[in-house]
């Protein structure tokens, strides 16, 4: 694993009014922070005779459990959406892995997770309920925080993007020792996270279609719920064309290839934070994007305009917690 860099860029502070520090997991081995978490778990499932692994994921995380399984030399299979991106099926079957491919929802491909279960007695991975992972991916956001303070610096606040929620948990137990608050930034699109906020629960959602295909979950995991509903100061939806500007902003202006769910913590930095001064670290979860995304996107820079409004933030105080304090 890599200790990716965090970056900063004179342009973005200035574009959106925020000491921005940019923790560049896009760099991270396999393209993603979710190495971290696979690399703890399948070490794990390793040391106590594993006889190989499976996974469910839209596509990160099934990278990463891959890279950890050759690692260890097991066999593992991993189930994808149908829709995943075909950067991201590449990546994986570059490991040796198998893949399988289940529907577009959560549900669809647990369900295959458990008939490959039922066929292979391999252990399951899960990218949101596994203790394992959640810690692995904190380590993000912890080395975030140290790399900001060995510059002489000091977080107000850290945000990650939310997709089935581990980033975020994982978050939460590595910043508040450190009293910096976490924020967490999901798209309109499939805001999982706000429901499950309104709800007291995890709930699945009627996803719609958004770019940031690594935040496409439209449940977050138990598991991450339990850790975040109370440590999460906030929460940022941020829509499409506040993803897409993001993303072009941090190709033209820092020279950083991220995929649409990294773009998607930017925007949500953005909207959070906007003009108050603050430091603020960011969560480049990835950066496995499609080269015909990104040309795309570039090509069409009057598409959209900065996230400048806070009209997609939902302070903690204002979302009905019943009798949670």
């Amino acid at each position: 694993m890599r200790r990716t860099p965090v970056l900063r860029s004179d342009q973005l502070t200035a574009r959106y009014g925020v000491r921005l520090w940019m923790k560049a997991e896009n760099l991270q081995r396999g393209g993603s922070f979710k190495l971290r978490g696979a690399l703890l778990a399948v070490d794990r499932l390793a040391a106590r005779g594993s006889r190989g692994v499976l996974a469910q994921s839209t596509g990160n995380h099934a990278i990463a459990v891959a890279l950890a399984a050759r690692r260890h030399r097991l066999p593992a299979v991993l189930v994808v959406p149908t829709d995943i991106s075909a950067v991201k099926v590449r990546r994986i079957r570059e490991t040796g892995a198998e893949v399988m491919f289940a529907g577009t929802t959560m549900a669809e491909r647990v369900a295959a997770v458990l008939q490959l279960l039922d066929r292979h007695r391999y252990d399951v991975v899960d990218p949101y309920e596994d203790p394992s992972v959640v810690v692995g991916q904190g380590t993000a956001t912890a080395e975030l925080i140290e790399q900001v303070a060995a510059e002489g610096g000091r977080l107000d606040a850290v945000v990650v993007p939310i997709g089935g929620g581990s980033a975020v948990a994982g978050a939460c137990l590595a910043a508040h020792p450190h009293g910096v608050a976490v924020v967490g930034a999901e798209p309109e699109a499939v805001p999982a996270f706000t429901a499950a906020l309104r709800a007291g629960e995890p709930v699945s959602v009627a996803a719609s279609y958004t770019i940031a295909d690594g935040l496409r979950p439209d449940r977050i995991g138990d598991l991450p719920f339990a850790l975040a509903q109370r440590g999460v100061a906030a929460v940022v939806t941020v829509d499409e064309p506040g993803i897409a500007d993001a993303m072009r902003a941090l190709f033209l202006h820092a020279g950083l290839t991220v995929e649409p769910a990294a773009a998607t913590a930017l925007a949500g930095a953005a909207q959070y934070a906007a003009g108050r001064g603050v430091d603020v670290g960011v969560l480049l979860s990835g950066g496995n994007v499609e080269p015909e995304l990104l040309a795309s996107l570039l090509s069409d820079t009057g598409a959209a305009t900065p996230a400048d409004s806070p009209a997609g933030y939902i302070p903690w105080a204002d979302v009905p917690w019943g009798s949670h304090s």
